[in-house]
């Protein structure tokens, strides 16, 4: 009993010790959320979403214009706290995410608030599939306006409404054969 209770202490040290050291400041919604890939993404010169896919799973012009939509749509719901909304654009795993990331900002008191998000350049680094499911990773290179207010008073504690921010960040998405695209995982760039 005694060696599980200490275990038990040991872990919630290490949890409240890595929640603290994690998230230092207020960060977009989109922050560091998952997996890493194998491979790094291809760099491109060109301000669209651009690649080809390998021989198996062909990526058509609609699928990119998807992938843009929704780094919009994403952005915009979790910067209303639009978990509904969420729900349809994500997997249970990313809506678990985002929640989290909802909740520690409600628990310091905070909203934040990304908005006038713009694709600068995208990058197709890999696609395929699994079984009937497609994958597509993609490079996405953004810039925003990204805030973080005090809910209480409004005040802002982090970013600049006159200034835009840029993030680089890998988003992987899937399908169900047939089905519409949505987001499974986001790793920072």
């Amino acid at each position: 009993m005694q060696v599980a209770l200490i275990g038990g202490l040991g872990y919630l040290a290490w949890r409240l010790f890595k929640g603290r050291s994690a998230v230092p400041a207020p960060q977009p919604a989109y922050a560091g959320a998952t997996p890493r890939m194998a491979e790094p993404p291809m760099a491109r010169s060109t301000p669209m979403l651009s690649g080809s896919a390998p021989a198996g799973l062909a990526i058509a012009a609609q699928d990119f214009s998807a992938f843009e939509a929704m780094l919009g749509d994403i952005q915009s719901a979790y910067s209303k706290g639009d978990l509904a909304k969420l729900r349809t654009l994500v997997t249970p795993e990313m809506l678990g995410y985002f929640s989290e990331q909802l909740s520690a900002n409600a628990s310091r008191g905070v909203e934040n608030k990304v908005d006038a998000v713009k694709l600068e350049q995208g990058d197709l680094s890999e696609a395929w599939s699994e079984g009937s499911v497609d994958y597509a990773t993609v490079a996405m290179r953004f810039s925003m306006i990204d805030v973080t207010r005090r809910i209480a008073d409004g005040t802002l504690v982090d970013g600049n409404e006159q200034v835009r921010s840029e993030a680089t960040e890998v988003w992987t998405f899937l399908r169900s054969r047939g089905g519409h695209w949505i987001l499974s995982a986001i790793q920072q760039g």
